[in-house]
């Protein structure tokens, strides 16, 4: 597990007053923290350095966050994604949920602990998925160990569970 200091967020809203509070209200909880008062902004900070979480407002001039986080879910896959809004309508929830497929969607104003406790379970969810990944990469790589070793292991049938099949 990634230790809180070396989690990286990105912030990222058009209203200097919220990235700052944002940061303040996250502050205590030894976060990296990463600004960005645009989309377009984001988009090129997240070339060169990668992010755990992002945190985006929804109405914003360059493009919408709905908009934002479908591209930056389409790029970076593995960041963990949050809306936060102060114009939330159920069919904004509904499509950044579907379009974007966002961990969470919050509005402003925001309560300290809530998005704390959000930001937690998004790092724990992140850090599941990333083991996940570790253990099925191992199990592969043992899979294809054992095949080389053993190549009658590649011909044994298997039911739809994976279960293997033995005749009669």
């Amino acid at each position: 597990m990634t230790a809180p200091n070396e989690r990286k967020i990105l912030i990222v809203d058009d209203e200097v007053h919220v990235c700052n509070a944002l940061r303040r209200s996250l502050s205590r909880e030894a976060y990296t923290i990463t600004t960005a008062n645009d989309p377009l902004q984001a988009l090129e900070l997240m070339k060169t350095e990668r992010f755990d979480l992002v945190i985006s407002d929804h109405l914003m001039p360059q493009m919408t966050g709905l908009e934002f986080l479908k591209i930056v879910h389409d790029r970076y896959p593995e960041t963990v994604r949050i809306t936060l809004t102060g114009h939330a309508d159920m069919q904004t929830a509904i499509d950044a949920i579907n379009q974007g497929e966002i961990y969470r969607f919050l509005t402003k104003p925001w309560d300290d602990v809530e998005l704390k406790v959000t930001v937690t379970l998004a790092f724990e969810k992140l850090d599941l998925e990333r083991e996940n990944r570790r253990l099925l990469a191992m199990v592969r790589n043992l899979s294809n160990h054992l095949v080389r070793i053993q190549p009658q292991l590649a011909s044994l049938r298997r039911d739809s569970t994976g279960a293997i099949l033995l005749d009669a």
